[in-house]
């Protein structure tokens, strides 16, 4: 099963993707866990990501792409996935050629975004309120168009992100089954 999890900063995609791993018995692929860890590379390119995400701003296209299809392409993968944070633009969406089985889309309020961000034990250099806002403003302007995009195709499911973790993992599993 191939799952795409999609929402503003804040909005529980990992919290849902670890929780969707333990039960589905599929790995869970954050990219902004990579590009945090290629962040810290002391390469031209970590730099450039380091930059990049700690301005609040994504990765290109191109660049996102090569990325998360090269760490799709490990084994490990090869029985699906949890996806999260991939594709933020219809140009990836297009692109991404893969047999989606479900987006499931946590839509929460920013306000209610900014309060979970505040509230996380731990900080992170790509979490200035700046950083954090500017994503939120990008998400607004470049990802909603991805969600028409798979609205469209009959892959989107859309969740209220703001119920509890255990009523949003429930559902999210009810329609899996």
């Amino acid at each position: 099963m191939k799952i795409i999890l999609i929402g503003i900063q804040g909005a529980g995609k990992s919290t849902q993707g670890n929780l969707l791993s333990t039960s589905l018995e599929i790995p869970y692929l954050s990219t902004g866990h990579i590009f945090r860890e290629l962040a810290k590379e002391k390469t031209s390119e970590g730099r450039y990501i380091k930059e990049t995400i700690n301005a609040g701003f994504l990765i290109p296209d191109g660049q996102a792409f090569q990325i998360v299809t090269g760490y799709l392409s490990k084994p490990e993968y090869a029985n699906g996935y949890i996806l999260d944070g991939f594709p933020r633009t219809v140009k990836q969406a297009e692109d991404f050629k893969e047999n989606i089985d479900y987006v499931f889309y946590l839509k929460v309020s920013d306000k209610e975004a900014l309060w979970r961000i505040s509230g996380r034990s731990d900080e992170r250099d790509d979490e200035t309120l700046k950083a954090i806002r500017k994503r939120i403003e990008l998400f607004h302007e470049v990802t909603t168009p991805v969600l028409y995009y798979y609205r469209k195709r009959k892959l989107l499911v859309e969740m209220d992100g703001e119920e509890s973790i255990e009523e949003i993992h429930k559902e999210i599993l009810a329609i899996l089954r």
